[in-house]
């Protein structure tokens, strides 16, 4: 069994920042994890406990705490050991033992397939790091690791490993702010993905580095002179992109490598944010800036708490050079992210110092996470989500009161709104930017101030999946739909199933529990809700439902209740607000005043169409399939039609029928235009109406105007 010296790396780069009795806590976990795995070997043949020592060791580097280095060293003792978490917990405290068991995966669960065992796992994770943010830098070193070691998988393992790394852990580590460990997580994926690019450009880096040193040291020195001149204490350093970085912009830009080496980079880094103002000015002095690349990221820190002036310049020989300006403490946390300041201190330190900004940035995120997760369908829909969250190029735009708001670049008002609260999302039902009144799907633009305008009736709308950007939105109107179609069709169901029974002479209301049981037992469900839904959605079919319970009721003693309700006895009211549930058919768009007929589809729930649409005159005879439907009396909503409108052809002629049907109250859902010959143009308009009488109205109105020859509705 390995002894405790052997680990003197991990020791000594702990001691830098622990004091002796927490070294020697570290080396009492290091013996209880090597008995644990004894006898364990990794594919490398070495002894397994230099796998979690090296985890330990990765976080030792960026100064975590005591009880992160054990829960390290001890993070695969409940996966992969007899040990439990209890017996964790008793050695080394819950602290401890919750951190480790956040880390371990799911144990002998059954999935359909590994997609769905990886999202639950991904799952669990981001529950326990909700309770403990240590449990995911955890999960980054032992990753970071697995990535060193990689080459002895086989290669399909290893793209598989490279593809999940660059897919989730490398972008969360990012989003964290740990910049170090991202940028070695991107390019250890990318050397496994695609070995030969990364070969290729690591030669090519290396051929062209020797001419570019004396141009950086050049640039380098006479940066810093300028700054001497000026009194300011700084330290430049020329930096190269890593290589993940470089093939993502020639991929992306579709630009060359030698496009992109002409690209020089430095960061200065000084004592105080009032130096970086100074330095920026003094730097613009030297080398024109180019117009529109300046970002200053110390005002507005990004998502994850980073800190930076960012400019561009015009540098000598014809390059450019991009320059970064922050303090050694923002430096600290551009590579280090929530780690540089960790909230939770070390033994025998202040537990009063504030939550840094890191922090407050981390916890909001976390937040975030569980709101997804919350209202996510299942694991595979949460992963999904979070996968959309993790890439953001980020914009910054203003609440009215001036908060800031941080969202994905291409965001839209309804993803400001679910931003700020979920019941704002909820109740959105339009947008001013900078007091200008805007479609709810127009990109966001840095620096605008957004005001979102509420309705007290207003619902999520299913169109906004089309264009929203952010996994919190996109969870949460996912997740309001989904409820509202439940209650909708149960209701529907309800409705159907009374229908069909009465064709049975027997009244829904006269079902007895014991009729109830014993079809939800013969159809092998969990509810009669369960049975109602799967009727509203069109999943099983109203009249085969209705003579089984016939069938019931013949073979036992039971007595259902006779159905004398004869004035719905043939037709099932539809008020027109049944939205999730029951659809309009777009071939005919049906209104109210039409005589109309039921369709009921298993893929569409139930869809309504003109009786005499060419559509459904298949199926009239298929009483299973059709349904004899009505207009409620008092119909809500509006309803699409279109009209067909020939005009005579002269400039402004769409203007003026388009403002003619907006004088009637109506909107226009969309409109195309064709020319039917020389004098003559054909345009197709869809409009929401009310009813045939609405309808009525607006053609009546249209065909009092000069330049239009005919009108009919298709």
């Amino acid at each position: 069994m390995p002894t405790p010296s052997s680990i003197d790396g991990l020791i000594e780069t702990a001691s830098a920042y622990m004091a002796d009795g927490q070294l020697k806590k570290i080396k009492g976990a290091f013996e209880f994890g090597a008995l644990a795995h004894q006898g364990q070997t990794r594919k490398s043949g070495e002894d397994y406990i230099w796998h979690p020592v090296a985890v330990a060791t990765i976080l030792a580097e960026i100064q975590l705490d005591k009880d992160s280095l054990i829960a390290a060293i001890l993070h695969d003792v409940i996966e992969d050991t007899p040990y439990n978490k209890d017996d964790i917990a008793e050695r080394f405290g819950d602290n401890v033992a919750d951190i480790v068991d956040g880390v371990t995966k799911l144990g002998k669960l059954e999935f359909e397939n590994p997609q769905e065992a990886q999202a639950e796992s991904f799952r669990k994770m981001i529950l326990a790091m909700s309770r403990d943010i240590r449990v995911i830098l955890i999960k980054l070193g032992d990753r970071l690791h697995n990535m060193r070691t990689l080459g002895v998988m086989r290669p399909d393992k290893q793209r598989r490993i490279a593809h999940e790394t660059l897919d989730i852990y490398a972008p969360i580590a990012g989003r964290l702010g740990i910049n170090a460990v991202r940028i070695e997580l991107e390019d250890l994926g990318f050397k496994a993905m695609h070995p030969t690019r990364y070969a290729v450009l690591e030669n090519a880096v290396k051929k062209a580095r020797g001419n570019r040193n004396e141009v950086i040291e050049q640039i380098n020195d006479t940066i810093q002179n300028r700054l001497s001149q000026e009194s300011i204490n700084c330290r430049v350093i020329g930096r190269e992109k890593h290589l993940y970085s470089l093939y993502k912009k020639m991929k992306n830009k579709h630009q060359s490598f030698n496009e992109i080496l002409d690209i020089f980079a430095f960061r200065i880094i000084v004592d105080s944010a009032d130096d970086c103002y100074r330095t920026l000015g003094t730097v613009h002095s030297l080398y024109k800036p180019l117009p529109g690349r300046f970002k200053d990221y110390i005002a507005i820190p990004k998502a994850n708490g980073y800190q930076s002036l960012h400019t561009t310049l015009f540098g000598p020989y014809g390059v450019h050079l991009e320059v970064q300006i922050r303090t050694e403490e923002m430096h600290e946390v551009s590579e280090h992210g929530i780690a540089a300041h960790w909230e939770y201190k070390q033994e025998g330190q202040s537990e009063t110092s504030g939550t840094s900004h890191v922090e407050l940035k981390a916890q909001q995120w976390v937040k975030t996470l569980l709101e997804i997760q919350q209202s996510a369908g299942n694991s595979l829909d949460f992963l999904e989500n979070v996968k959309i969250d993790l890439f953001p190029d980020v914009i910054y735009v203003f609440t009215p009161k001036g908060d800031i708001i941080t969202l994905p670049a291409g965001s839209t008002p309804v993803d400001f709104a679910y931003a700020v609260h979920t019941n704002i999302g909820h109740s959105t039902v339009g947008c001013r930017i900078d007091k200008k009144l805007v479609p709810l799907r127009t990109p966001l633009e840095s620096g605008k101030t957004i005001h979102i305008i509420k309705g007290a009736e207003a619902a999520p709308n299913p169109a906004w999946l089309n264009f929203v950007k952010t996994a919190k939105a996109r969870s949460q109107i996912r997740h309001y739909m989904k409820h509202l179609q439940t209650e909708e069709a149960e209701k529907l169901g309800e409705k159907m199933l009374a229908k069909s029974l009465r064709n049975h002479n027997m009244a829904y209301e006269g079902l007895t529990e014991d009729i109830r049981s014993h079809l939800i037992e013969a159809l092998k469900l969990e509810s009669w809700e369960q049975l109602l839904i799967e009727l509203g959605a069109g999943n099983r079919m109203s009249p085969l439902v209705a003579k089984q319970i016939h069938d019931i009721v013949l073979g036992s003693d039971e007595v259902v209740a006779s159905s004398n309700n004869l004035t719905d006895e043939t037709h099932l009211p539809i008020s027109g607000t049944e939205g999730m549930v029951v659809n309009f058919a777009v071939c005919c768009h049906p209104i109210p005043g039409d005589d109309i007929i039921g369709h009921i589809s298993t893929e569409k729930g139930l869809v309504i169409h003109r009786a005499n649409c060419s559509n459904v005159k298949h199926i009239k005879n298929q009483p299973e399939k059709c349904l004899d439907v009505t207009w409620d009396k008092k119909p809500e909503g509006t309803f699409l039609v279109e009209l067909q409108i020939e005009v005579v052809n002269q400039r402004g002629a769409l203007a003026t029928v388009a403002n003619e049907i907006a004088k009637n109250g109506t909107d226009i859902e969309r409109v195309r235009s064709e020319d039917k010959d020389e004098s003559y143009s054909l345009m197709h308009f869809v409009i929401n109406v009310r009813d045939r009488i609405h309808l009525a109205q607006v053609m009546k109105y249209l065909k009092n105007l000069d330049i239009v020859e005919k009108i009919q509705r298709l």
